[in-house]
């Protein structure tokens, strides 16, 4: 039984079709079908239901993915054991919330000093990055702090003052109350606070309205659509421009840490200690 052919087993099974594997990988249909037919021949026993919509897992097969999983990542954590020490490299993926304000500056640190390392970068909310390095699918994330799985460590990154913005003509925090709630989708960490504020102001929102970019929501509180809860660095230039104002809420709900998690039980590859190092010296 190859690595390879557990790989390609593996991406049948996600992707449904051996025409997608193959486009994929550049590979004829035909050596997929023949690297998945070797696998059961191997095993004596059929892994997929053949169907006219593409190929399902069999009960076996649902077995075999589950082993193919932990002997990949086992794969991969082995060969980054036994990379140099003095000049890191291979592939880095990591995930951000996007108000991270000093990213720019690590990620131009680390990349300059270590050429040898794919660096990916994945944007999304705090709770959906925590489930992407829990699951293996990062190696570490940039989020605002909170009760993390077990599983988890955190290094601390910078603490930060969270604000409520409304546009330019806005007045009172009374006022704003009213106004529709500008966010990320559910699991964001400065959504939570916000909620928790509305919570113990016994307020509800009369609108909630969800973005995928800090972008756009910054832009739609400008012009007046609502009002946003975000680090106060993000908005400092808006603010001097007369875009938007600031309003401040209790301590309680305002502060914050940015932290960088990993899993706990996973080999600390000389690439990763470099990158916490990059962290730690910002």
């Amino acid at each position: 039984m190859e690595f390879k052919d557990l790989e390609i087993f593996q991406m049948v099974a996600e992707k449904g079709t051996i025409s997608e594997v193959a486009k994929e990988l550049r590979y004829v249909q035909s050596n997929i079908t023949m690297r998945i037919q070797k696998l059961e021949q191997e095993l004596n026993t059929p892994l997929f239901n053949r169907h006219r919509r593409g190929m399902s897992l069999t009960p076996e097969g649902k077995k075999l993915l589950t082993y193919s999983k932990k002997i990949l990542l086992l794969t991969d954590e082995m060969k980054k054991a036994v990379q140099s020490k003095e000049e890191p490299s291979g592939k880095l993926d990591i995930g951000t919330v996007e108000t991270v304000i000093h990213l720019p500056k690590i990620l131009s640190t680390f990349i300059k000093k270590y050429k040898n390392v794919d660096l990916c970068l994945f944007t999304g909310v705090t709770e959906t990055l925590e489930k992407e390095v829990l699951h293996h699918k990062l190696d570490g994330a940039f989020v605002t702090e909170s009760d993390f799985h077990p599983d988890l460590v955190s290094h601390e990154v910078f603490r930060e003052e969270l604000v409520l913005i409304s546009d330019k003509h806005s007045s009172s925090l009374e006022e704003l109350k009213k106004e529709p709630f500008l966010c990320f989708s559910d699991g964001c960490g400065y959504r939570a606070r916000l909620e928790a504020w509305y919570r113990d102001q016994n307020i509800t929102p009369q609108k909630v309205l969800e973005f995928g970019t800090l972008e756009t929501i910054l832009q739609s509180v400008a012009v007046g659509l609502g009002v946003t809860f975000v680090p106060k660095s993000a908005v400092t230039h808006m603010k001097q421009n007369g875009l938007i104002q600031c309003h401040t809420l209790p301590e309680k709900y305002s502060k914050i840490k940015t932290v960088f998690i990993r899993r706990a039980d996973t080999y600390l590859t000389s690439t990763m200690e470099k990158f916490i190092e990059t962290i730690e010296n910002k």
